[in-house]
């Protein structure tokens, strides 16, 4: 029995508006998969890497990589699932921009009872990035100094409390002085303003000539000099995200000649390679939002077919916080 779904894809490449929603026929669940009927669906700039054509997909697609709800339907092989479980999932094919789809259960997550939908939409790939950011790809310990970019951004505002509760001291990037007093009040005790400073500048006076062991760059092509020149000798440099264009190319003996540096350039995907990474990176972000060290802000809901604003809003740097599309 076929259950009418709406969806938002795109058949070409481009700006916003290439986004269309359509009403479309969904089958029922195959071999190893739940129906879910969606309530919240996260807004990640990644969605705007894969419209844009940044990173290439097979067209037409569908848009988006997490979202929550309650299982309608279970197909044949799924354990560990109901209908009526709350749950969420980060992965598999692009499409979580639907008011239902069909997925592979070995995305999905339960939602513990602490833990509300729209707070699992909003925060879990953006909260699995911090935790293997941070945790994983370059452990951060207790007193020691971490520039992150975008500081008033949904990674960003988590990453600052996240560090805070590590015992970081956090220096966060942001721009304009409400963005920055976001940041502040979330975990930075630094907060250094784009617009009128020279990020290094500040970096160096406030670690007093030392630099950051670490700096978390998800802005790309215009930061790249600043993050190098902010780094202490051996530091890492970690490249997140490209939302001012792609970097320059690193060459070695540029990394020897600053500091013998570290430069890499990680992904989500790798670190959730297998379902019990997934599993537990899932789990450290709920954990610290049932015990109210993740406190979110969801600044922006947008109807699910307002997707194309939402896009123009993500990309402009219109929005703060977190965002979520509502089916």
């Amino acid at each position: 029995m076929t259950t009418k779904a709406r969806v938002v894809r795109f058949a070409q490449p481009g700006a916003p508006d290439v986004l269309k929603e359509e009403t479309l026929d969904l089958a029922d669940p195959g071999a190893g998969e739940v129906q879910i009927r969606q309530s919240a669906v996260g807004l990640n700039y990644m969605d705007v890497y894969l419209r844009s054509g940044l990173y290439p997909v097979p067209l037409p697609s569908g848009v988006g990589g997490e979202a929550a709800g309650v299982v309608a339907k279970v197909g044949a092989g799924v354990t560990g699932l109901a209908e009526g479980d709350r749950v969420c999932y980060y992965g598999g094919p692009n499409g979580a921009y639907a008011s239902a789809r069909n997925i592979a259960a070995k995305h999905v997550l339960k939602l513990p009872a602490g833990v509300t939908e729209e707070q699992a939409a909003a925060s879990l790939l953006k909260g699995m990035t911090v935790e293997y950011l941070m945790q994983r790809c370059y452990p951060v310990k207790p007193g020691q100094f971490v520039l992150f970019y975008a500081a008033s951004g949904g990674v960003g505002l988590l990453a600052g409390q996240w560090g805070k509760d590590l015992g970081a001291r956090m220096i966060g990037v942001a721009g304009g002085a409400d963005k920055c007093a976001l940041a502040r009040a979330n975990g930075y005790e630094f907060v250094i303003d784009r617009t009128k400073e020279d990020v290094a500048k500040r970096v160096k006076e406030i670690t007093g000539g030392a630099g950051v062991p670490v700096a978390y760059d998800s802005v790309g092509k215009a930061t790249y000099e600043a993050t190098l020149n902010s780094l202490a000798p051996r530091g890492f440099f970690v490249s997140f995200g490209t939302t001012t264009g792609v970097p320059p190319a690193v060459e070695a003996p540029l990394l020897q000649k600053m500091g013998s540096l570290y430069f890499t350039r990680p992904t989500l995907v790798t670190y959730t390679a297998t379902r019990a990474e997934l599993e537990a990176s899932a789990n450290a972000v709920f954990d610290r939002l049932a015990r109210g060290v993740l406190k979110l802000s969801i600044n922006q809901r947008y109807p699910l077919a307002e997707a194309a604003r939402a896009h123009a809003d993500l990309e402009a740097g219109r929005t703060v916080g977190s965002s979520i599309l509502v089916p």
